[in-house]
């Protein structure tokens, strides 16, 4: 043989310098030094991705680490368990990578400070011992040329470290990872890796950045309250904003106070679920998504809008009336669910129950009160609170319904949609408070469905005032402390400190 293959030799790794770990007591100081290795670590992999970009060949691979931020404790000791979070259950080290400290900033002091005062110890900020993928180093906004990769005479993949998906996975989240013997425990419920893909999948699904998402999260499945929303976000801000500092449209397209149209930003594509952003200091404000029609969807969005740690989402839709006594455009008020969408039965089985959180539900009513002028007894003409169940197949109504209509009725199912039941179990998994107020837009089992017309007239009358009541109950939830809102129902016998 003339001509033979031989293996090439892999190039040696370079690092940044190693870093020392440091000890801290003071929060705000722990996040700024989470801040400056993450930076360092990641400029490290831009700036050797720019260099071979240029020309310059490569003698070696590249390899930066993540962040990560400890703890230990050495005692039972009981702290103020009124709050569902920011302390650890038994001694031990527990740890969590960090990725974009900036972005989470108020977040992780917060949570840094907890564990200081309910612990009495220090943490210590370290470099893991998990890389940051070329992929996530680069940040919001970076521009790759794809005839740079594609023509590239070394795969990226043998120089820099890519995404590994066989660790990036929900198993703290979902309460199934157990560290091995001698390993910290978890102190956050997603590692880095995870939340940069996620962040990554939000920034193309919604089309707007990160870093606009705000705390509360208005779901819906209909283009008719985006546009409601629209509207009124734009007078918010053309009345000099009223409390919100800016509004986000996909295109990181942003209005702000004083202003009737965007100063900033470019109209992309309109993307898969489009996010708007009505922002507030502190991501106070309210984040609303068209999730479209499905529980694929629906799992897809709060899959990743679950990383950003939100203080509550709801649904907002329509939803078909199962029962006679039912008139469309009555409201309903979900207190339980009927899981037929499937998507997440690997995730959290069906036999969990996903309970009704009393602070969202009161929330939720009180606004109805509010908005419509009904309440007490009378409240019950145009609401029912009562069972809702989501199923995976649109056309339902079109198979033998002996089964679909027996089930319904055993569970005392009072309306059927095909994202909610999908979006509060995703809540309860992910320890997001969650709720959902449905209006009802036709009722199939009684022959009743939206003709041409009528659909026009019955979204004119009615998105309006669902969304505004939508509007009211966040406020109200913002409103409250956040440990009255993160209820320790959504937490399971061994928690993440992190909220």
């Amino acid at each position: 043989m003339d001509k033979r293959i031989f293996p090439t030799r892999p190039l040696p790794f370079i690092s940044p310098d190693p870093y020392e770990p440091q000890v801290f007591d003071d929060p705000a100081a722990a996040v700024d030094a989470l801040k400056a290795l993450y930076e360092r670590n990641t400029a490290f992999l831009s700036d050797a991705f720019k260099a071979i970009a240029s020309g310059v060949t490569p003698g070696s691979r590249f390899r930066a680490f993540y962040p990560q931020v400890s703890i230990e404790t050495s005692s039972f000791g009981h702290i103020d368990s009124r709050l569902s979070y920011g302390h650890v259950t038994a001694p031990g080290v527990y740890t969590t990578t960090i990725t974009r400290p900036e972005l989470f900033r108020h977040y992780l002091k917060t949570q840094l400070e907890l564990l200081m005062k309910n612990h009495g110890v220090p943490v210590v900020v370290s470099e893991s011992t998990t890389p940051i993928p070329l992929h996530f180093a680069f940040g919001e906004g970076a521009h790759v040329e794809a005839n740079f990769v594609e023509g590239a005479e070394v795969q990226l993949r043998d120089l820099f470290d890519t995404p590994d998906l066989n660790t990036t996975d929900d198993e703290i989240a979902n309460g199934e990872y157990e560290p091995a013997p001698g390993e910290p425990s978890p102190l956050a419920p997603f590692t880095a890796q995870r939340i940069d893909y996620s962040l990554a999948r939000l920034s193309h699904y919604t089309a707007t950045s990160a870093t606009h998402f705000q705390n509360f999260v208005l779901f819906t499945n209909y283009q008719f309250y985006i546009d409601e929303f629209c509207k009124w976000a734009r007078e918010q801000m053309a009345d000099g904003g009223n409390g919100y500092s800016a509004f986000v449209e996909p295109g990181n397209m942003i209005t702000y106070p004083g202003e009737t149209e965007p100063s900033e930003g470019g109209a992309p594509r309109l993307p898969q679920m489009p996010a708007y952003h009505l922002k507030k200091k502190g991501h106070a404000g309210i984040t609303m998504v068209n999730i479209g029609v499905g529980p694929s969807n629906a799992k897809t969005i709060t899959d990743h809008i679950a990383v950003l740690r939100p203080h509550a989402w709801l649904m907002l839709g329509h939803c078909a009336g199962l029962r006679n006594s039912q008139r469309l455009g009555d409201y309903v008020l979900a207190h339980a669910y009927m899981r037929e969408d499937h998507v997440l039965d690997d995730d959290l089985p069906v036999w969990v129950p996903i309970p009704a959180l009393s602070e969202v539900q009161v929330a939720l009513e009180e606004a109805v009160e509010e908005v419509t002028g009904y309440n007490g007894y009378e409240l019950k003409r145009i609401m029912r609170t009562g069972t809702v169940a989501t199923i995976d197949n649109r056309n339902w109504e079109l198979r033998d319904q002996r089964g679909p209509v027996k089930r319904l009725s055993q569970a005392r199912a009072i309306a059927l949609d095909m994202e909610s039941a999908t979006i509060a179990a995703n809540g309860f998994r992910f320890r997001v408070p969650y709720g959902t107020l449905l209006c009802i837009s036709d009722k199939p089992l009684h022959g009743e469905l939206k003709l041409p017309g009528m659909a026009t007239a019955f979204y004119r009358t009615q998105v309006n005032q669902h969304l505004q009541i939508g509007i009211r109950a966040v406020q109200k939830m913002a409103e409250m402390p956040s440990e009255k809102l993160h209820s320790r129902k959504l937490r399971s016998f061994f928690e993440t400190a992190f909220q």
